[in-house]
């Protein structure tokens, strides 16, 4: 049982802005059924070959933290409390409980790894599929 990288976050002020100038660098798409538009907090972009995605994601907060690019990762087999059990019990640290931010069965659990990288540990997509 392991996790799969979901996507790479990218911290900052205006997710809009900074998606659509890496879209056009890197020739990413979006979602056409869900545009990326103004105001979005979050907008996610897409490699058409591979399927890699970028999130950008805004935080309030005037200073952005120093470690601005951090991985998402989804449970394979396990569900997002017990995948984030086990990743505990080899090494990793709570940061920030975010489940039920948006309602429930939403969130995510912000974790570091041995080192002190931060990665965020969502719902597996069985999880997901149940909640839709």
């Amino acid at each position: 049982m392991s996790v799969f990288l979901s996507h790479t976050t990218i911290d900052c002020h205006d997710a809009f802005a900074l998606s659509e100038w890496w879209r056009i660098a890197l020739d990413y798409t979006m979602d056409p059924e869900d545009p990326n538009l103004a105001g979005h907090e979050q907008c996610p972009i897409q490699d058409p070959a591979t399927g890699h995605t970028l999130l950008f994601h805004e935080v309030p907060d005037e200073e952005l933290p120093p470690k601005r690019i951090h991985f998402d990762v989804r449970p394979r087999e396990r569900t997002q409390d017990e995948e984030s059990t086990w990743l505990l019990e080899h090494g990793a640290r709570l940061i920030a409980d975010r489940r039920g931010l948006y309602g429930p069965g939403t969130g995510w659990l912000t974790m570091a790894d041995p080192e002190g990288n931060q990665f965020c540990v969502l719902r597996s997509l069985a999880q997901v599929a149940q909640q839709d």
